[in-house]
């Protein structure tokens, strides 16, 4: 039977991590962002609080969760103002496939790292020529006695600058293998890409010249790579959704407070309809793809992998409009003063518009969509 209420331990976690947050804050963020800075004293709070590493088993010092537990942690973040684009990658997808596929050498010396946030990972799937189509990817690796010998690029890589090291998607003769490649191996460099998102982590282009691994560098076996890339990308659905998500609360919650005290021709401005119905719309669509987030990571941490993977496009696709929307239309409540760096709305509205971008376009879900669910002829 499905519970529409979370249990007592997800709303302490929730509420936990709202009262961390709030003591930093979006301007703590923005704050950061602007000055090149990282959200470190967040990050490594976060991580001794156990909050990073709910989803990571307990044997490696983990809370033993779900990716639901891991994605409320990133959803509340967001809401107040601190949206942790590496929550999305390292904890979520590198701790996630290591947790399913690694070797146990692999897990005990990676994941409890990640429980504690003493450790970031990054994750490099997208290449120039690559982005959706994953089956044109180019960066290979090979075989060569004892090590493996990667080769290639990838681009749009993010937070790389702060990372241990890097989970890389590559091919070989049978098929796509994950390597991780510590950020230090000779050969391996990246190239920061100017960005005007409003953002402490950065994005990336990454080069791979001869970059000579060990035998264990390889996760779990090579030949399921395929399923690992899987494992790794519901979960990545998952967390964007909890993260826009938490995003379109903040603006809404900015928005409706705005216009409860903001008085024109001696009524407040919330309660003009023209005002009203557009902003309780938007919180209808808000906790819609809150909803179906919910629904993905509970088939997700259920083993329903089919499943999961059609709910975790679907929360993705909702929360990327919602939130576009939900900034939107806070900014346009705001008025002039919507574009302000008074009111914090104007350095949410990139970051709320890649949201239908990434990590996969509004555009390949609905072909997903239309493909897998309504069993339409493939058009692309």
């Amino acid at each position: 039977m499905t519970n529409f209420v979370e249990t007592d331990e997800r709303i302490a976690l929730r509420k936990a991590v709202a009262d961390l947050a709030s003591r930093y804050g979006h301007d703590y963020f923005v704050a950061k962002a602007r000055s090149g800075e990282k959200t470190t004293e967040l990050w490594e709070e976060a991580g001794k609080l156990g909050y990073l590493g709910v989803a990571v088993p307990e044997e490696f010092g983990g809370g033993g969760g779900g990716i639901g537990d891991l994605a409320a942690v990133c959803e509340e973040l967001s809401a107040a103002g601190c949206p942790l684009l590496m929550m999305v990658v390292s904890p979520a997808i590198c701790a996630t496939v290591l947790s399913r596929f690694g070797t146990e050498s692999q897990k005990s010396q990676w994941l409890p790292g990640f429980a504690d946030g003493s450790v970031k990972m990054a994750f490099a799937i997208t290449e120039p020529d690559a982005g959706s189509n994953a089956h044109k990817l180019k960066t290979n690796v090979r075989r060569d006695g004892d090590e493996w010998v990667l080769n290639g690029g990838k681009y749009y890589i993010s937070g790389v600058d702060e990372a241990d090291a890097v989970m890389v998607v590559a091919v070989q003769s049978t098929g796509p293998v994950l390597v991780i490649v510590p950020v230090d191996s000779p050969g391996f460099s990246y190239q920061e890409i100017p960005m005007d998102l409003m953002s402490p982590e950065k994005q990336f282009t990454l080069f791979f010249d001869d970059v000579r691994l060990p035998s264990d560098a390889v996760v779990g076996s090579p030949d399921h790579g395929l399923q690992q890339i899987f494992a790794g990308l519901n979960p990545e659905r998952i967390m964007a959704a909890s993260m826009a998500t938490g995003v379109a609360r903040r603006a809404l919650d900015k928005a409706s407070a705005y216009a409860r005290e903001r008085s024109v021709w001696g009524a407040p401005i919330g309660a003009h309809q023209g005002l009203a119905h557009p902003l309780a719309q938007r919180a209808i669509e808000t906790e819609l793809a809150r909803l179906m987030t919910q629904k993905a990571a509970a088939l997700y941490d259920s083993g329903l992998d089919k499943e999961a993977g059609e709910a975790a496009n679907m929360a993705k696709y909702a929360a990327g409009e919602a939130v576009a929307g939900a900034v939107d239309q806070a900014i346009q409540v705001h008025g002039g003063n919507g574009l302000s760096a008074e009111f914090g709305l104007a350095s949410l509205l990139a970051s709320s518009r890649i949201s239908r971008i990434a990590p996969v376009s509004r555009e390949m879900i609905l072909n997903f969509v239309a493909q897998h669910t309504l069993k339409l002829p493939r058009s692309y």
